[in-house]
């Protein structure tokens, strides 16, 4: 399984329980950060996308990191096409408890970039970067010294996988085609005969 499977596997039970609960019925202040996200931002919006709580730096460290985690492939676009770094900077004024630690994580990986690369993290190559996640994406290898690290990106990768798998680009890779019309054709015949019944007797 890939990292692409691997996250949507992880994200798609939260997503579905959040959908299931929030149903048809419910008031808009019981609906869920990714409904009230993607139903009122727009792809213009995304494209015209002043951060509301993110500053410049950290906007585009939050950008090239979401990339890092979903990639895109040859089934869909990555993180920023999927309008991830924008839901992300939403989520941290609809949810304020997530500013500390995501503003404090960014700020983590930069200092710990620079004690490694001499550089912050979005100066750096590809191959540096790798090298830095690899040290906190793995919380049962990661060293004891990694552990403020670790928290952050499992709590920054969940963000990511949310936001990306209820975005139209998302939804799309999932394959997911919503309640659709069926022509009922009856009970086939070889059931009917399994069960004992004559199916042109029905």
């Amino acid at each position: 399984m890939d990292r692409r499977e691997a996250l949507k596997t992880l994200s798609l039970g939260t997503l579905a329980s959040t959908f299931v609960m929030t149903g048809c019925q419910t008031p808009p202040s019981k609906t869920s950060s990714e409904e009230r996200f993607w139903a009122h931002v727009t792809e213009e919006d995304i494209e015209k996308w002043e951060t509301q709580f993110f500053t410049d730096h950290e906007f585009e460290t939050v950008r090239q990191l979401a990339n890092l985690i979903i990639p895109a492939d040859e089934r869909s676009g990555n993180a920023e096409d999927a309008g991830v770094p924008e839901f992300i900077d939403f989520m941290m004024l609809d949810r304020p408890q997530y500013q500390t630690p995501i503003r404090g994580g960014l700020r983590w990986l930069d200092v710990q970039c620079q004690k490694q690369f001499d550089k912050v993290f979005i100066d750096c190559s590809e191959q540096e970067k790798v090298t830095m996640l690899d040290q906190i994406a793995y919380p049962d290898v990661a060293a004891p010294e990694m552990e403020h690290g670790v928290a952050f990106f499992n709590q920054f990768r969940d963000l990511v996988a949310s936001g990306f798998w209820s975005s139209k680009i998302g939804i799309e890779d999932i394959g997911y085609i919503g309640n659709q019309p069926n022509d009922w054709q009856g009970c086939p015949d070889e059931v009917l005969e399994h069960v004992g019944l004559d199916p042109n007797n029905i």
